[in-house]
């Protein structure tokens, strides 16, 4: 595809949507039925598990499993499932569907074997966010902002997002070992 085919796909982030949070129960539990004891762990992450932030209308969803070599497998069930098998997608070591098209998504699913450091970096940005309202707040109103600022631009939207990204995590590693320190 050249660049001037390429795909565009709309930057819109939405108030919080309560139901959400149902739409990753529903979600887990057909995840849990057809990968079954692969699954080790299911999480809610990103902004739509964020109560009271902007998100685009997309729900997260991050699956720890035993064998990430065993996920391959299950790409026809995905499919049934509705979702788009991606591969890597640009993150070694991990399997990557949306649910939907290319160009409208409700649902991404983010494999990756237990232990990986991805997981604990997204639940920690998730639960540092929760804990600390006034920075997810300020993370809302940037997304609005970028939304606005790159209507069309994917890639731009999430390249200046993931400025602020980089360093609240350097901001969970200090709160992490505050955390350590204060548990021993």
């Amino acid at each position: 595809m050249t660049d001037d085919m390429k795909l565009e796909r709309k930057v819109e982030v939405v108030p919080h949507d309560d139901l959400w949070a149902a739409k990753f129960d529903l979600e887990e539990d057909r995840l849990r039925n057809l990968l079954g004891d692969l699954i080790v762990n299911v999480h809610h992450i990103g902004s739509t598990a964020i109560p009271g932030i902007v998100a685009k209308p997309i729900v997260d969803i991050l699956v720890e499993v035993k064998n990430l070599d065993n996920v391959n497998q299950f790409n026809p069930g995905m499919k049934q499932l509705g979702y788009i098998a991606k591969g890597e997608f640009g993150i070694a070591g991990r399997r990557f569907f949306i649910k939907g098209t290319e160009l409208d998504r409700t649902h991404h699913v983010h494999i990756y074997e237990v232990g990986d450091v991805e997981v604990a970096r997204h639940i920690n940005f998730r639960d540092y966010l929760m804990l600390h309202p006034n920075v997810a707040v300020e993370y809302s109103h940037l997304k609005e902002k970028l939304a606005e600022k790159y209507p069309n631009d994917i890639d731009a939207y999430m390249h200046e997002k993931n400025k602020f990204i980089e360093n609240i995590e350097m901001q969970i590693i200090i709160w992490k070992k505050n955390i350590e320190k204060d548990l021993f």
